[in-house]
């Protein structure tokens, strides 16, 4: 019986990281978690994450930053990964705005350590994330890898590209295959604190009223975390080639011509208004909220949409998960980890 196969997760305590550990354990994979257990939100969700990781038996968990370089290249050695998905950051377009400084050195020192450690275990395969923020000022949708992305509007979008840029560097000078996914506004059960529909949900169940910016005239591509987790899960086995491996050409490809690297869109590829979202939120509830209509808030873009046809040419798979049904799902989540 062959060695199960090992991933290295960064981020396995974090909304996301902890959906992909999850799946790969149910999978039969040996999972490594690294995170940094920061206190940009409630460390005790994180802590909640980690215990349900700890249930299974081919968990092994690192709690500390990315910053850390020597700690996070002795975990990553040790751990000698078939895969790593690097997914810890610091998020939030707001917060950037207030403090700069936690993106530096989480998304641009943290991640060139992370690099560094995977050019010392060279893992088939390194996937890292980057964000739709990427496309800012862009008005053309539905957006596609290929689209020019120059125009962030958001310091955590800027840091995002420098990861993108960064990551095209490392994989043309050391050949180490690297897939940037680009999400699409995540929601589902156990999401962070700080997204609209951890707040609106809050919020609407304690009575208070909810902001909704730009007078509801936004539009996101609201993506289900399990969909997401599914996609980056299959992406794991389509490594970007060499540029000389002679690979049949993907329709649509972002592939580099000069390195074994590519940007992959995983969104639900269906713009829905912010007004409707919430209107599944007060259906899910079962009660109206009252709503507080404001500006856009600076930083923020109106509109996101993403084509995800290279997701599917790779991986044959494209999320699906309607929005009613994934507010239902987190709206059953929040009622029962909060007792209300």
């Amino acid at each position: 019986m062959s060695a199960a196969r090992h991933a290295f997760i960064t981020g396995s305590a974090g909304f996301i990281g902890f959906h992909l550990a999850r799946l790969l354990l149910e999978e039969g994979w040996q999972v490594t978690g690294y995170d940094g257990m920061s206190d940009y939100y409630d460390v005790a969700l994180k802590q909640s994450r980690h215990d349900l990781l700890r249930g299974y038996e081919g968990f092994t968990a690192h709690e500390a930053l990315l910053e850390d370089a020597e700690t996070l290249m002795e975990a990553v050695s040790r751990a000698k990964p078939d895969v790593i998905v690097h997914l810890a950051a610091q998020a939030g377009v707001r917060y950037s705005i207030d403090n700069p400084r936690a993106y530096v050195e989480s998304n641009l020192i943290g991640t060139f350590n992370l690099m560094e450690a995977a050019l010392k275990v060279r893992p088939a395969h390194l996937l890292m994330a980057s964000t739709s923020s990427v496309y800012g000022a862009n008005t053309e949708m539905p957006y596609t890898e290929t689209d020019k992305c120059d125009t962030q509007m958001s310091f955590y979008a800027a840091t995002k590209k420098a990861n993108e840029a960064m990551a095209h560097a490392w994989a043309h000078i050391h050949g180490l295959p690297i897939t940037m996914f680009r999400f699409f506004t995540v929601y589902g059960p156990w999401g962070r604190p700080d997204m609209a529909l951890f707040k609106f949900t809050k919020a609407i169940l304690n009575g208070d009223p909810i902001d909704i910016y730009n007078h509801g005239e936004m539009y996101r591509d609201f993506t289900y975390v399990e969909d997401l987790v599914q996609g980056i899960s299959l992406l794991m086995d389509a490594p970007p080639p060499a540029p000389d491996a002679g690979a049949a050409a993907v329709p649509g490809d972002s592939l580099s011509p000069v390195a074994p690297w590519r940007v992959v869109n995983i969104g639900n590829s269906t713009k829905v208004k912010l007004l409707d979202f919430v209107d599944a939120i007060e259906v899910a509830i079962g009660r109206p909220a009252t709503r507080n209509y404001m500006e856009i808030q600076p930083g923020d873009v109106p509109a996101t949409w993403a084509n995800a046809d290279l997701l599917r040419a790779l991986t044959g798979y494209a999320p699906q998960t309607e929005v009613t049904e994934g507010v239902a799902a987190f709206v059953a989540w929040y009622r029962d980890y909060y007792k209300v």
